[in-house]
């Protein structure tokens, strides 16, 4: 049913759930899983991501680390990638790029609370794949 599934996370509570449930996913069809970490210039800002290595290090190793604990849990191949840009769109360009089957990703990030988050919002709404929030 799925041989492509790209889990997103950011290290949120409801990513690690989106995580497990995607390392469920891929071990019982045994898909090829991707993960993506995205820094969020939105978040952090275009000026102090490119005026401080310091900050931009710090961002992209936390998303290195969160990346490698997924490809250590896997018992299936897994492919790294982390971007910069708007979480939504850099999810979306990636899902189209491997052709994904499934997308899997939490329905808050880091900043949300309540209601779904922006991000999970717009990646169900524009990009034209199926997708599940945990």
């Amino acid at each position: 049913m799925y041989d492509t599934i790209l889990v997103a996370t950011d290290g949120s509570q409801s990513a690690n759930r989106a995580v497990d449930h995607a390392l469920d996913l891929a071990s019982t069809f045994d898909a090829t899983l991707h993960a993506i970490y995205v820094v969020d210039t939105r978040r952090y800002g275009e000026s102090m991501l490119s005026g401080s290595d310091g900050v931009v290090t710090e961002v992209e190793d936390r998303g290195r680390e969160l990346l490698e604990e997924i490809e250590m849990r896997a018992d299936v191949d897994v492919t790294l990638t982390d971007r910069e840009g708007r979480p939504y769109e850099q999810i979306g360009e990636y899902a189209e790029e491997i052709d994904a089957d499934l997308l899997v990703l939490g329905n808050r990030g880091l900043g949300s609370s309540g209601e779904i988050g922006s991000n999970a919002e717009r990646v169900v709404r524009y990009v034209d794949r199926p997708v599940i929030t945990a």
